[in-house]
Formats: structure tokens, C-alpha cells, sequence
């Protein structure tokens, strides 16, 4: 294990609307450290209640990682814990160099991250686990083999390989909407936050999958820094909103958390992965996976989990505390809207702190 510190910083990236998250650090930091946020956007909620907010450039933008790594060294950050998809790729593969300095990316390696992030490579992953996900293919002439051969069925979901906070996701329920919508969101995305990596592979750049009919739940698959796979915490959906879970109520399922564990084990990832899965007649099935805190965890951790507390006791080379992974079940919950108070005079230059 790491040589203990007495103090520990940590960062949120891209943290947008996630004051949840900043006030879940506070707490369990218990005053031994500062949370930190960064965001493109100096309105964004989540700065307004960090300890220090500072605005960096859009992900996007070629000096937005030497910015991040800069931030870190100049404020002595320990940890940092992304909050975005589009930004993993490039933390992953820096990860080395900032750990040099001390800093620990809550992020896994570019591979998991490219196996999480392309939905077509997620989809052979799970089945190399063991386990069932959706019927899947990458060209129209693919789906209406399917279609052909009953292993497909109306509706269909189509949605960008590489999608991040459900861009772009549609239903077809016949024929000419599959056409229309399939050509639609190809032509989608040739323009916005995913056009550069859906043209890696143009003409496969979208995704048909089998529409799944059941109980929708999420998981959290709870792996240490090193990877080493801890616990994973169920919870079934009761509401959606615009692609995040709105409403949930945790579950001891036994079943599901089996299949936490195995692709927890198997995947290797670091800190939280945000897994939907639904539960049908014809079994289990495994749909996504999203390797950073992800919109359900407020539900476990209003339930009793407290991840950021580990995190910060891995950080220091800590073991956690068992009762932080000790949720109760049938803790049922919901998200709602607050404002808070945006702090004015901010000018964007190289980064500027609030």
C-alpha cells in the first residue's frame, strides 16, 4: 500500500451539475483536505460549492489535459476523478506520467476504457464474461439479415458506437424508420462532440441493437486503485430523464451481483463502473458499462455506500472501512432540481480560479 498522508486533495473534472459529488468529498474528508472543480463553463453549478473552482478549456481543446496536469501539480491535488466519457481516453493515457507526480487518475487503462466506450466492443467483452448482452450489429445489410433470420425483432434501438450521456439514441419500430433513423444519426454524426471518434470508422460508426423489454436496473462495480474487484451495489430503476436515472430503490439481488463481480474481476477497472442491466424473460442481459461515477450512484450512497470515502483512504494507503460498502436495501429515492447562486466576473483565459 501507498505511504499514508495526512491530507488529500481532490479534483472533479467536467463537473457540470454534479454538486452532489462535491459535497460527498467534503464530508468525507472531515476536513483534511479541499475539493476541488473544474468545468469549460464558469456557470456550472458544481463550481459554485467546490472549496476552489477553477475553468479550464473544453475537453476537446488540445491544451485541455497539459491544463488538468498543471492544475494538479500547482495545487497539490492527490486525486482526481473524472466525470466525463469524451475526456477518459486521454486521462487514461496519462495516467503514468501524473502518477509520477503523486496524482492518482481514478481512471482505468486505455484499454478498458476503449472496450467501455466502444459499444461494439463492449458487447464481445460481455459475452467473453459469460454473460448475455443485446443482439447487436454495425450495418443496416446486418440487421435485416437479423430481421430475416426472427434473431431481430421491432423495435430496434439504434445509437452511436461510441456514445456518451445517450446522444443520439433512437427507436425504429419498422423498416423505413430503421432506414430513415440509421441514416439520421450518421449524418448527426458528422458534427458535434462525437465526430471525431465516429470517424475512426465512418462506415460503422452506428449501432443496431435488440430493444430490451424488462426490469431495468443499475449497478455499481466497486474495484479498488489497484483494480482488485470489492463489492457491487444493485439498485433497480423506477424512473428515467434525459438518459439518467431519476428515481431507483437498492435491492440485495444476489444474481446481479454475481454478475457485478464478474465483469468487475474480469474488466478490471478502477473505482466505480456504472453498469445498466436489464432483467428479462429471457434472462439477464448486460447493456453498457461506464467506468467513473456515474448518475445512479447517489441512490447507493444515500443508502449507506460512501465510495469517495475509500477512494480518499486508498489514496493514503488505507484500508476501507467495511461499513462504507454496507448498504441497505429497499432504500427507495429520487433526484430534484435546486438553484444556487452563480459567482460573477469570471473571463476565461488560460484558467482562472473563482
Amino acid at each position: 500500500m501507498l505511504e499514508r498522508k495526512l491530507t488529500v486533495n481532490v479534483l472533479l473534472t467536467c463537473a457540470g451539475r454534479r454538486n452532489y459529488l462535491i459535497q460527498y468529498f467534503k464530508d468525507a474528508l472531515e476536513g483534511e483536505g479541499r475539493v476541488f472543480a473544474v468545468d469549460a463553463d464558469p456557470k456550472s453549478p458544481a463550481l459554485q460549492e467546490a472549496d476552489q473552482a477553477l475553468i479550464v478549456p473544453k475537453v476537446d481543446d488540445p491544451n485541455y489535459l497539459e491544463m488538468i496536469f498543471k492544475l494538479c501539480c500547482e495545487n497539490k491535488i492527490d486525486l482526481v476523478i473524472s466525470l466525463n466519457d469524451l475526456e477518459l481516453p486521454f486521462l487514461a493515457r496519462a495516467k503514468n506520467g501524473f502518477l509520477k507526480e503523486g496524482i492518482h487518475l481514478v481512471v482505468p487503462s486505455p484499454e478498458v476504457v476503449d472496450i467501455c466506450f466502444d459499444k461494439w466492443k463492449t458487447v464481445s467483452f460481455i459475452e467473453t464474461c459469460g454473460l448475455d448482452a443485446p443482439w447487436s450489429c454495425l450495418t443496416l445489410e446486418d440487421a435485416f439479415k437479423g430481421l430475416g433470420k426472427n434473431e431481430l425483432r421491432f423495435p430496434v434501438v439504434i445509437k452511436p458506437r461510441w456514445g456518451s450521456a445517450s446522444i443520439n439514441i433512437e427507436r425504429a419500430n419498422d423498416e423505413i424508420e430503421l432506414r430513415l433513423t440509421y441514416e439520421l444519426i450518421r449524418s448527426r454524426l458528422k458534427y458535434g462532440l462525437l465526430s471525431k471518434i465516429s470517424a475512426t470508422d465512418n462506415e460503422r460508426s452506428v449501432l443496431i441493437q435488440e430493444y430490451l423489454n424488462g426490469i431495468e436496473y443499475g449497478l455499481d462495480v466497486v474495484n479498488d486503485l489497484e483494480g482488485k474487484y470489492v463489492t457491487t451495489i444493485v439498485k433497480r430503476k423506477l424512473a428515467m430523464r434525459a438518459g439518467e436515472t431519476d428515481k431507483a430503490v437498492t435491492e440485495e439481488n444476489s444474481l446481479l451481483q454475481e454478475v457485478g463481480e464478474k465483469l468487475g474481476r474480469k474488466l478490471g477497472h478502477v473505482g466505480n463502473l456504472d453498469c445498466d442491466v436489464f432483467v428479462t424473460k429471457k434472462g439477464v442481459y448486460v447493456l453498457e458499462m461506464n467506468p467513473r461515477f456515474g448518475g445512479g450512484y447517489p441512490f447507493s450512497h444515500v443508502a449507506g455506500a460512501n465510495l469517495p470515502a475509500c477512494l480518499i483512504a486508498w489514496a493514503q494507503g488505507r484500508e476501507e472501512n467495511p461499513e462504507w460498502l454496507t448498504v441497505k436495501s429497499g432504500v427507495a429515492s429520487a433526484k430534484c432540481d435546486r438553484l444556487v447562486i452563480c459567482k460573477d466576473g469570471v473571463v476565461q483565459t488560460e484558467y482562472i480560479k473563482l
